[in-house]
């Protein structure tokens, strides 16, 4: 009776063994896939960094606005804008701490850029939105333009760059000094032009009224510095009134008070979920400005919260049309360039014209990874890798590519990897320096309603 009490009992432990054990195993194995996968996203910022490598004026250190693949050849668009140069900035910051070109080599390509930046035409600080690459001058057959929001994009560039290399601070923060946003500023209405017509000598008859788009890094920016009033972030639309009926949806809410401002808190819905809509409806311009303003931990009951609920909703509405991926925002075609959306996010949608781009699957990675990781194996299967990371767009229902790399889009896949490789680290330098740092407040006092 004793053997076979012996024998029982190490059965049982033999049992416990493995029941403690078995969860052991299926967390190791999940550590191996995160590594996996985590070594697949290192490879593919790897050859989207050759991209700037490749196609970045070495003695200005200007990127290509757009390079393309034809059955002539390689067409090489020669120009580069503030946002451009911005994502080449991130990117080398990017590559550097991924451990893909050393400390030296960032540094020196950072400071020819910013050599030729010093010297570059401005208007009040500002940046045109227009430059050759070979010189640095004016492209002035695209017009003499000013843009808030690519200002914006530079002036975050240049910041996450003095915070990331001390030595190249004095220079940065020189520059965004000496970017005067109150120039584009209507303190009326309390909200920013859309830019100023140089030639013209006029500013734009349109606004940026809607919060929940990409020119709200340039608003953070400019409230940072100091240019512009607080009130200004609550006086932008989180929806439309309720009255403006020409929007895809009539909007439900209530008015709240902030800092004596009061804001509407209206949202709308889509398969049963509620959400504060973009202009258009597409991944950009609801995840962009989170590669630097921290909306995802600061916000995490306005922006962050309503970043997670945009990639939930893209993946619901692809499942909705049938489409093997999803992923929409503005992106290349085979013969340009054009304005995609999941058109119910937005409030005045744009077209989904069956066709995905991958920035918008990187800008997703770290509010739904796993979905992320899917995704990319589906781009694959459309034959979307490329040498230089992946092709810009893909029909979903054709298989039509467009073999363009455009350094916009380069540069949210770059800066994308490196923050979820990275814990988030350019937006760490950028909340490191004072200009944003000194927002946040605003993210973390809001509530979005869409709880």
């Amino acid at each position: 009776m004793r053997k076979v009490r012996i024998l029982s009992l190490m059965l049982a432990f033999a049992l416990l063994a493995n029941l403690i054990s078995a969860p052991s195993f299926a967390a190791g194995q999940d550590s191996k896939r995160a590594s996996g996968f985590n070594k697949e996203l290192k490879t593919v910022a790897k050859k989207t960094y050759k991209y700037f490598t490749d196609y970045t004026d070495p003695d200005t250190g200007l990127t290509y606005d757009e390079v393309r693949t034809t059955d002539k050849g390689t067409e090489e668009a020669k120009r580069t804008s503030p946002t451009n140069i911005a994502m080449y900035m991130m990117s080398t910051v990017s590559a550097q701490q991924m451990g893909l070109i050393s400390k030296k080599e960032a540094v020196s390509r950072l400071q020819t850029t910013i050599g030729t930046l010093e010297k570059l035409d401005k208007w009040n600080g500002l940046f045109y939105n227009w430059y050759n690459t070979d010189d640095g001058s004016l492209k002035k057959d695209w017009g003499q333009f000013i843009s808030q929001v690519d200002n914006g994009w530079l002036s975050a560039g240049l910041i996450v760059v003095g915070q990331a290399y001390p030595e190249l601070h004095g220079q940065t923060s020189k520059m965004v000094d000496n970017m005067n946003y109150t120039t584009l500023y209507d303190p009326e209405v309390g909200q920013f032009r859309g830019g100023y017509d140089v030639a013209k000598g006029a500013l734009t008859d349109h606004h940026y009224g809607m919060f929940y788009t990409e020119p709200r890094v340039g608003s953070y920016i400019a409230i940072g510095k100091g240019d512009v009033p607080q009130e200004h972030w609550w006086k932008m639309y989180r929806t439309m009134p309720a009255e403006y009926d020409w929007q895809s949806q009539i909007p439900q809410g209530k008015v709240v008070n902030y800092d004596g401002v009061e804001v509407f808190e209206g949202s709308y819905i889509y398969k049963g979920k509620k959400f504060v809509p973009s202009w258009g409806g597409s991944m950009f311009e609801a995840l962009m400005p989170g590669i630097v303003i921290n909306e995802k931990e600061l916000g995490a009951k306005a922006l962050g919260l309503n970043n997670k609920r945009h990639v939930q909703l893209q993946i619901e509405y692809a499942k909705e049309k049938g489409y093997p991926a999803w992923g929409f925002s503005p992106s290349a075609t085979p013969t340009g360039y054009s304005e995609f959306a999941a058109t119910p996010l937005g409030t005045s949608g744009y077209k989904d014209s069956s066709t995905v781009t991958a920035h918008a699957t990187f800008l997703a990675l770290e509010y739904a990874p796993e979905a992320a990781q899917k995704n990319i194996k589906a781009l694959q299967k459309l034959k979307m890798a490329g040498k230089y990371g992946f092709y810009d767009s893909v029909n979903v229902e054709t298989g039509e590519l467009a073999k363009a790399y455009l350094a916009l889009d380069q540069g949210m896949i770059m800066v994308s990897i490196a923050n979820y490789l990275q814990d988030g680290v350019i937006r760490d330098y950028f909340h490191k320096d004072p200009i944003g740092k000194k927002p946040e407040g605003l993210l973390k006092k809001e509530v979005f309603s869409i709880q």
